[in-house]
């Protein structure tokens, strides 16, 4: 009888202690491109290529009583690829052809340059997030040149602590938005086809 007891109260004390830890989360995100792009473009080929700027694949901790265990990452395997196909996707809404090969075409060189997880640090209970990402892009046309910076932020409150699948969620909605933002940008098009 006492071995329950005893037992029972270490269940309690570890499920207890379970609820201020979080474990790390490595999402898969899949940002997708939203609204409408005007093509502007007569199928020329143009050259795409994404890069990963960032310092770390880790984008920051979830909070709680141990932060240090609740990283959340993005790996660059995950990401690229699935960057790579949306802006050739929006290359080809724009009235162009992407070509990875194409001698003398158009460059266009889209840098995930930051993607960010920041949640309090004080307090066991983590109630909310704030998720920012930022491209930053570069058109080349023969000796033109064109620079761009765009970001996308959203901060999230929670009932309970996010799970792996609510922050992939959270995460694809504002790299979706700013890589959005980016091709939304009429220079970009107008470059591309000169």
């Amino acid at each position: 009888m006492l071995q329950r007891l005893l037992f029972s109260l270490f269940a309690v004390s570890a499920l207890a202690l379970a609820g201020c830890a979080h474990s790390p989360q490595q999402l898969d995100p899949s940002p997708k491109l939203t609204g409408t792009i005007s093509p502007v473009g007569q199928g020329q080929p143009v050259a795409v290529r994404i890069v990963d700027g960032r310092q770390s694949a880790t984008l920051g901790t979830r909070g709680g009583l141990y932060p240090e265990t609740s990283a959340v990452s993005v790996p660059k395997e995950k990401i690229l690829p699935k960057l790579q196909a949306e802006a050739e996707a929006a290359v080809r809404l724009l009235g162009f052809t992407p070509s990875p090969n194409a001698y003398n075409a158009p460059q266009l060189t889209l840098t995930l340059a930051e993607l960010k997880y920041q949640s309090p640090k004080e307090g066991l209970y983590v109630t909310e997030a704030t998720i920012g990402a930022t491209f930053r892009i570069e058109v080349q046309n023969g000796g033109r040149r064109y620079n761009g910076r765009y970001g996308a932020t959203l901060n999230q409150r929670f009932g309970m602590a996010p799970n792996e699948q609510t922050n992939t969620k959270l995460v694809s909605d504002v790299l979706s938005d700013a890589l959005t933002r980016v091709f939304k940008d009429p220079n970009i098009g107008q470059l591309l086809s000169q």
